[in-house]
Order: C-alpha cells, then structure tokens, then sequence
C-alpha cells in the first residue's frame, strides 16, 4: 500500500517494512488528544487534518513512570499519545485479511503500543493485518472520583484506559477496510495486563460486535481464584474507587475536577505505582491502585455474576499460562530470590517463597484449614525443596484456575475455547539462566525474536515458526490448527488437560487427580469476583 490510504480523519501515507513487500503505518491518531477538559473523559474522534498526514514515526507515549518497559525506546510522553500503528502486506482494499489488535501489558501503569517486542511484522507476512496501540495507563487512565462520575452521563468514572481500547475497535470496525483488513475478522490479543484488558473488553457491552476471536496470554482465571484480586485481572468496585480516588486527588493538590484537570501531567504520573492495600488477597500480594472498575457501564458486573448470567460477549477464545510466572521460579534462581527478598516487589506482583518457614506461613495463610492438606500435596523438608513445591502448587493453581475458567466462560458461550501452558525456557530480556517467565512466550508468539539481541538457537526459532502459525491460525479462522503443526485439541470440561506449547507441543493433565481434587475444592470455599 505505497499509495496514501483514507481514514475517516484524513489520508495517510506508510513507510515500507523491513520486508518491502509490508507497508508500516506509525502514529496515526485514533482519538482527540485527552487533554484540559478532556482529560478523564471518554476518547473523542480524532480532529481531521488537510492533505496527506506522513504516518512515519511512532507517536507519544501515554504519560508513565520511567520503567524497564520503555527502557531503551526513544520517544517522548505526551498525553497526545492516542495513537495507533498498522502493518499490512495488503495491495489492495479489495483484500479482507484478519485483523490483530495487540493490547500491551504493564499492569495498566507502563507500556506503549510502539515497543519494538509488539512489532507486527512477522505476522503481517503470514497474512494478517496488525494493529498495535497507546491507551491511557495509572491515573490518566482508571482514576475515579464522585465528581468523574456525576458528570459522566452514565455516572460512571474510571475506565478511560479501556475506552480508549473500545475506540481503537471502533476505528478498526469503520477503516481497516482500506488497509485490505476485515472488520468481520478481528481478534484482540494480549499478555498480563494486555491480558486483563481483553477478558474486560469479553465482558463489555461497549465492545459487543468489534472483536470475534480473543487472546488472553497469562491471566484468565477462575472466578473463585483469589489470585484474581491482584493479578492484571483485579478489578475495583465504584465505591472503592471513587473513594481511592478522591484521597488521590487531594493529595495530588486537585480537591475539585476542575484544579486537578489543570494541573500539568508531570504532578500526577507519579501516583501510578500505588498500592491497593485494601484487598485481602490470602497473600502478601496487592493490585496497583489505578485499574478498571466495575462501573455499571463499561463493566456491568464482575466474572462471576458475568459467567453466571452469560453476560460476556460471544467469541472464540484463545488463553493460558506461563510455567515460571505468578511466583514460580526456577530452581536455579532460589539464592538470588532469597538474597532479594522483597526489594523487587511491585503492585500487583505475586509472592515468590523459597524458604520453608516463609512457605508454611503462607501456606497457612492462603489456605487456612485446609493447610495441612495442601502442605501434604505439595510437601517440603527444606529451604529447597520448599521452593520446588511453591513453584508445583503456583502452576498448578493456574492450570486449575483456568480449567475451570474455561467452563465457566463455555457455559453460555458456544464458540470454540483453546488453552495452552507455555514450557518454553527463553534467554530474551538477558535473562540468564533461561526460564518461561512472564511475558516470555510474546517473542514467540510475535516471531519477533530478532528484536532481541538474546542468543537465540536453531530451537529457539523453530518453537517461534510453530507459535506465531497456531496464533496466525486463531486469528484467521478461530482455530489454531493448520498444515504442519502438532495436533492443538479444543478446550473440553470433559477432558481436565491443557495443551503444552513450547518443551513439546500436546495436551498434557492440569494437575494429578488428588491435586486437582483439592483445588476445585479449595475455590468452592473461596469469595467469588
């Protein structure tokens, strides 16, 4: 597409990809600049432009702490930072390829749409069209307060970071055509908070009809999971937020709307690593303050009464877990975890325990009067082996978790579920020694490993060629399967396994029966969220 491409705000003209054969749209505005009055609101349309636009360079990122997501990406913060970015092989608008929309993590705090790991080219030559995006994050994106709320309309505040995500759906629905996408084949994917964000958009009204296929990478869990309530998955009620939120801005110096809409964004970025401390999690573990509520509108209710009622939307659905994530380390890394104690630590990162008296306590804490029983299941003699039952019960527990998400979520819903456990041990981000961490399968799953400067193996890219085809699959037709790859068996609640992808690729049990047995019981006795 060398020629200029219309949207409805205006012409815009791409650059070639690293591969000539690819056109890359950069910076394009998909919504008013959120700034002064608009600041807190839903995303307005973009103001339209004369002539040819240059889409060329990525735009702003959304206004954030300085973080190790953005590390190394030179671009400046602006709260002009609605942007989107789009990368096709399409010559022609006739053409209708499926469409990805990558919704990137950081626990609703840190991220842009314009990190080198989302490049959308690899998946661009396999037929699709990729669409990467900034939406708002911390305050700018999920404070709430009564004042927010009365004037919304719907009296409802706080998800300005997702509705920024349902007008990207919307831009997609109304443009991609010219781009040679099919707004009748839309897929929303992302990991941890990207994650989170995509089971909100399954449970919103707002997005009903924009997207037909999703990708949850790490987090779709249970309903009765307590790691719900401060993973990327946690949710706030309004009350609670509009209650957070006007401490928040107090503090900040804005006791009124209109002194903290004039405050310059500088005063307030600061406030997004806040802790939630008022969540019982049956851990250490707490969710970031700023992150969505369930608001009556953009949310009508949280994953149980959504499930139960099947509320969510109706769309095909692609999730799974990573084997050293939620607090599952490897072995070789137990010294330094215990050297580090909680120096790392950060809202909405999970405990990791590697000594036995640290395990015991939290194995009495978490699960109370069926401690003794779970201590049983996942025993442990020393500091060692302490950490290798942690680490057995951790993924376990998400396994489980998401099993049994997936009846819930199937109950009412009748398009094909797949889920995955990804084993695959990466050296990306320098990690040394190699471990499937979180975050780690997006390389893979993008085939972007040369955005890396790891030593990667011949295994390494092949695993990349096998993952980037099963998601280039999903995204085209709804299921991952396709010529030359291993056998990826829908999701069944008949059938207690999930599909391992990484260290082999085949279904594989979620937990041993009597393991199984006490987790399913273990939620029963669990709040619902």
């Amino acid at each position: 597409m060398r020629h200029p491409v219309e949207t409805e705000a205006g012409l815009v003209e791409g650059i070639p990809g690293r591969d000539h054969a690819l056109t890359v749209f950069r910076g394009i505005p998909y919504a008013a600049p959120p700034v002064r009055e608009l600041r807190w609101r839903p995303p307005q349309p973009p103001p339209t432009w004369p002539g040819v636009r240059a889409a060329r360079t990525f735009g702003p990122m959304c206004p954030q702490a300085p973080n190790s997501e953005i590390a190394g990406i030179d671009l400046p913060m602006s709260e002009d930072c609605l942007n989107l970015n789009v990368w096709t092989g399409a010559t022609s608008t006739e053409e209708r390829r499926p469409v990805l929309v990558w919704i990137y993590g950081g626990g609703f705090r840190v991220g842009t749409g314009a990190s080198p790991r989302y490049d959308g080219e690899a998946l661009a030559r396999r037929g699709l069209v990729v669409v990467t995006f900034n939406y708002r994050l911390g305050a700018f994106g999920f404070l709430a307060t009564p004042e927010l709320s009365a004037e919304s309309g719907h009296h409802a505040s706080g998800n300005y970071g997702l509705l920024d995500c349902v007008a990207v759906l919307r831009w997609v629905r109304d443009n991609i055509t010219n781009f040679g996408g099919d707004p009748g084949r839309v897929t929303i994917a992302g990991q941890s908070a990207g994650a989170g964000a995509v089971n909100f958009l399954a449970m919103s009204p707002l997005a009903q009809g924009l997207f037909h296929r999703a990708v949850a990478q790490s987090h779709a869990r249970h309903a009765r999971d307590p790691e719900l309530r401060y993973l990327a998955t946690s949710y706030r009620t309004l009350p609670d937020a509009e209650s957070a939120g006007a401490r928040y801005a107090e503090e900040r110096g804005g006791p009124s709307l209109a002194l903290l809409r004039s405050l310059p964004w500088q005063k307030l970025v600061d406030g997004d690593a806040a802790v939630d401390s008022m969540v019982e999690t049956g851990s250490s573990a707490k969710p970031p303050l700023f992150r969505p509520v369930v608001d009556g509108w953009v949310l009508p209710a949280g994953y149980d009464e959504t499930y139960a009622k099947g509320l969510q939307n109706n769309v095909g659905y692609l999730a799974g877990n990573n084997r050293d994530e939620s607090g599952a380390v490897p072995e070789s890394t137990f010294a330094a975890y215990r050297t580090a104690g909680e120096k790392a630590w950060r809202p909405g990162m999970p405990p990791v325990h590697v000594t036995l008296d640290d395990y015991t306590a939290a194995a009495h804490r978490k699960f109370g009067e069926m401690a003794d029983e779970f201590l049983r299941l996942y025993p442990a003699a020393d500091d060692d082996a302490a950490g290798r039952a942690h680490s057995a019960a951790v993924r376990d527990n998400a396994r489980v978790s998401t099993f049994l998400w997936g009846t819930d979520w199937a109950r009412h819903a009748d398009r094909p579920v797949h889920t995955y456990f990804w084993t695959h041990r990466s050296p990306a981000g320098g990690q040394n020694p190699r471990r499937a961490s979180h975050s780690s399968e997006i390389d893979f799953v993008l085939d972007n490993l040369d955005q890396d400067d790891a030593e990667w193996t011949a295994e390494d890219r092949a695993v990349a060629a096998t993952m980037s085809g099963y998601w280039a699959n999903f995204v085209a037709t709804g299921d991952p399967n396709g010529p030359g790859l291993p056998n990826w068996p829908p999701y069944s609640p008949d059938s207690a396994t999930v599909m391992q992808v990484g260290e082999g690729f085949g279904p594989v049990p979620v937990a041993e029966p009597a393991r199984l047995d006490f987790w399913k019981r273990f939620f029963r006795t669990q709040q619902a969220w």
